[in-house]
């Protein structure tokens, strides 16, 4: 995980999540469709989710950037724009109660991917793992991302791992069908002798992991 391409280029995705106010939630979602065209035009914005199932009142954005001197000059621009300041910025502000955010890499053996069809729901996969970094648990842990690609009843969008936050993490955002669609994919998997061989040799290094069940907003390029 640690060489490769990520070595070779400046290319970077931030990960950002909002933990909204309750009550703000369907207005926060509302104003998000609405208003959130006028930031990709100066970065490109991988996916907007809301999550469902395994947090609340949560919403997950993932933005990739050249490098960082192409974040900064956004960042920049962004904070200067009447419009994104005016008609967004300060009017979510006072709906969120929390903002976190982490610079993480592809992996070099996984390119950024797309769902076969709009619809369907995403799910976000959080490893943490033990210190030591890939050159520890890099080859098991790619083992058994890859065994449960090959069942086929999932499909993986993108691997990440973190270069700013929490280190030795590792994001990981499938695409499915359906919830029932997933399940029932993962009821199988468990029964493969593959998918057990390489989920035991992985967890060794696993110190926990969460699962986040994401919907794509409207303005989500990811949908």
């Amino acid at each position: 995980l640690a060489t490769g391409p990520r070595q070779n280029n400046g290319i970077f995705y931030e990960i950002r999540t909002y933990d909204i106010k309750p009550a703000k939630m369907q207005e926060f979602l509302e104003l998000a469709n609405k208003h959130f065209e006028l930031c990709p035009a100066r970065s490109e914005l991988v996916g907007f989710w809301y999550a469902d199932l395994g947090a609340l009142n949560k919403v997950f954005h993932i933005w990739k950037y050249d490098n960082f001197a192409h974040r900064t000059a956004v960042r920049q621009a962004l904070a200067n724009d009447k419009d994104w300041q005016g008609k967004f910025i300060s009017v979510i502000r006072p709906m969120m109660e929390k903002q976190h955010n982490e610079v993480a890499y592809l992996v070099p053996w996984c390119q950024l991917g797309k769902p076969p069809k709009e619809g369907g729901v995403y799910e976000w996969v959080t490893f943490q793992m033990k210190p030591g970094g890939p050159a520890l648990w890099g080859e098991a842990f790619r083992a058994a991302i890859n065994a449960h690609i090959n069942t086929g009843y999932t499909r993986l969008i993108g691997v990440f791992h973190t270069e700013y936050g929490l280190l030795n993490t590792v994001h990981v955002l499938w695409w499915n069908e359906s919830p029932d669609h997933r399940a029932a994919g993962r009821h199988r998997a468990h029964e493969d002798a593959r998918v057990v061989a390489a989920v035991r040799d992985s967890v060794r290094f696993l110190e926990s992991q969460q699962n986040v069940l994401l919907i794509p907003l409207q303005c989500s390029p990811l949908k």
